[in-house]
């Protein structure tokens, strides 16, 4: 692919104190930051942000934003990040629907894509897919982009890949998808990289969006959970994603809360998925919602987080109700002590920001995240 070859190799090209400066710009928005602030704030002396930033302007990342007032001496140079001199795409492959973003440096979406997706065809017939539906987006995204030149000659630095688990993100191989145990063992990254010519990142949906949460600064410890065509979570500890030592962290829909249940499609009885989805299937949505609180009420409970939020079409298609339903249970369980502390401290239950694409934007961030010195959120796309 000729587009996935122009311009910087982000993470190639960056350094811990440039990737520092690099976040700080980001943060810093329009507006843009100084010289001396990203000194101040990054610790490192004036002469070596001079340099970083020198390096940053010249490779595109970074622009003057105007000049601000000093208390003393001339007016300081304030410098800004170029949105548009990067480029990352999520992708979120869900059972039966396929959604793919571009983003900027930002993570702005500036171009989006959505299909069906049949899972159960096979590793290689969604791979097939998922390469068509990267191809179609990135020429969607070649009209311009506002900062000069058409987005085909911009870097796409890579694929962030967010789909259901159980998998190994550090090799980037599924495991034993539940429903789909044909999956074990497909290498999706490599094999998606080589398609695409582009470095490819791979992890659980429920991961990928609670990194875009955690980026946006949505709390401290949160869980994110995910009800759609299954139920996950992605869980965000001390700031930082909480994978587990061998990465099976966040598979919350299996977790067993009636010992005599329906049989779930993971082997058990009676695991919350199932719960779930069987009364989500007989259109009992306050069931579904007071199921799904009581498994969140363990949660909060067990890791006295901060913050629950909820995602996914099931919860989109009635949010009012799911909110109210799980706040509910999750509230009762804190004043009952089970949220930890002495004195019981609220723990709120609201929707994710993001809807429905919030998947896809957090899997873009696997790719985006390093750019910026996250390496305790995220990590380093391979392939390509």
């Amino acid at each position: 692919m000729n587009r996935a070859n122009p311009g910087v190799n982000l993470p190639a090209l960056r350094g811990h104190n440039a990737a520092l400066v690099l976040d700080l710009l980001r943060a810093a928005g329009e507006e843009g930051i100084s010289r001396l602030e990203l000194a101040e704030r990054t610790g490192l002396t004036p002469q070596a942000v001079s340099k970083i930033t020198a390096r940053l302007r010249a490779e595109g990342l970074a622009a003057e934003a105007g000049r601000r007032a000093s208390t003393g001496g001339k007016p300081r140079t304030v410098l800004r990040l170029v949105p548009a001199a990067g480029h990352a795409v999520g992708l979120h492959l869900d059972r039966d629907e396929l959604t793919a973003v571009l983003v900027d440096l930002t993570g702005t979406v500036v171009a989006e894509r959505r299909a069906p997706l049949a899972f159960g065809a096979g590793a290689r017939a969604v791979v097939e897919a998922a390469a068509g539906e990267v191809r179609e987006l990135l020429a969607a995204g070649e009209g311009g982009d506002g900062e000069g030149g058409a987005l085909g000659a911009r870097p796409v630095s890579g694929v962030g890949v967010a789909l259901p688990g159980p998998l190994d993100h550090t090799e980037g191989v599924l495991h034993r998808v539940t429903g789909f145990p044909e999956w074990d063992g497909f290498a999706l990254r490599d094999v998606l990289a080589e398609r695409l010519g582009l470095p490819v990142a791979v992890d659980k949906d429920t991961n990928a969006a609670a990194l875009g949460l955690a980026l946006a600064g949505a709390a401290d410890s949160f869980a994110y959970l995910h009800l759609g065509t299954g139920l996950g979570a992605g869980l965000v500890l001390g700031g930082a994603l909480h994978r587990g030592a061998r990465t099976g962290a966040g598979e919350f829909g299996h977790q067993v809360l009636q010992l005599d249940g329906p049989r779930c499609e993971c082997g058990d009885r009676g695991c919350v998925e199932a719960l779930c989805l069987a009364a989500v299937a007989r259109g009992e949505f306050e069931e579904a919602a007071r199921v799904l609180g009581t498994a969140a009420g363990n949660l909060v409970g067990l890791l006295d987080i901060d913050r629950v939020l909820l995602g996914g079409r099931t919860v989109f298609a009635e949010q009012d109700l799911f909110v109210r339903g799980v706040g509910a249970v999750v509230a009762e369980r804190v004043r009952r002590g089970g949220g930890g502390g002495a004195v019981p401290v609220p723990v709120p239950v609201s929707l994710a920001p993001g809807g429905e694409r919030a998947v896809a934007e957090g899997a873009a961030q696997l790719i985006l995240a390093p750019v910026f010195g996250r390496a305790d959120v995220a990590f380093p796309a391979h392939g390509g």
